[in-house]
């Protein structure tokens, strides 16, 4: 991919943290963290220290489809040199106890990271090889950790989870998407008067079936069937079915 294309394919991420793995030992696990990355975003992955060589044919096959991430990682000898043009770095970490830095959980370190670029600053996420995690040396860097509230009789995460997870929260942090929507494939929600017809409808063919019965109930009965309706989301497409059911209905008590 050319620098002119893979600028304009990137242009609507915009500034974003830069992913540094140190000393990452399976190549299969820097290839799922750059899709995790590329999934929501973020294109920029440091690498300090790789156990295998680089580049890295296993990690290639298992980032398929982040090809933007890939072709632009930066290899690096040590975590300093990884980290000397950044103002602020986070450090992710099941281990808190073992120096005074403020503990974030992935919200609020997203929400600090988001702060902090709208500034001009330019923000790192250190992440730890997969067998020990980060040492408190490489932590010493940091600004400050990123904790996840997980189980605490088994806190280790996958490297690519954990890349995934950080990953996730920014993108979160920068959308505004709706909690629940419904996707209505190619219809629209009815309208009232619509949904009024069909209870019109249906009301008048259960009762030439004496559905309302015994009479003292009917009106109740009535009243709950209104209720129902009310309540449920038609659209048209819904609303279209109904009618030919009830139409089937009315053709078979003719027969």
């Amino acid at each position: 991919m050319s620098e002119d294309n893979y600028d304009e394919e990137i242009s609507w991420i915009g500034s974003v943290p830069s992913i540094i793995l140190i000393e990452p030992q399976m190549g299969e696990n820097i290839g799922a963290a750059a899709r995790a990355m590329w999934n929501f975003g973020l294109p920029h992955m440091r690498i300090v220290n790789p156990r295998d060589e680089w580049p890295n044919p296993r990690a290639q096959a298992m980032s398929s489809g982040a090809g933007q991430v890939m072709d632009s990682v930066q290899v690096l000898n040590t975590t300093s040199e990884a980290l000397e043009d950044l103002n602020f770095v986070f450090a992710t970490t099941a281990r808190t106890r073992d120096l005074t830095k403020d503990v974030m959980t992935p919200e609020r370190a997203m929400q600090h990271a988001r702060a902090l670029i709208s500034q001009g600053k330019n923000v790192g996420i250190m992440f730890g090889p997969e067998r020990s995690g980060l040492s408190n040396d490489d932590i010493s860097h940091a600004n400050a950790l990123i904790s996840v509230p997980v189980n605490p009789s088994f806190a280790s995460l996958n490297l690519a989870q954990c890349v995934l997870l950080l990953s996730y929260e920014w993108r979160r942090q920068l959308s505004v998407v709706p909690p629940e929507f419904m996707e209505l494939a190619g219809t629209d929600f009815a309208s009232s008067i619509e949904v009024q017809s069909l209870g019109k409808r249906m009301e008048e063919a259960l009762d030439a079936r004496n559905f309302f019965w015994p009479e003292d109930k009917a009106e109740s009965m009535l009243l709950a069937l209104r209720n129902m309706l009310s309540r449920l989301r038609f659209t048209k497409v819904d609303v279209r079915i109904f009618h030919g059911i009830i139409k089937t209905m009315e053709k078979s008590r003719k027969k």
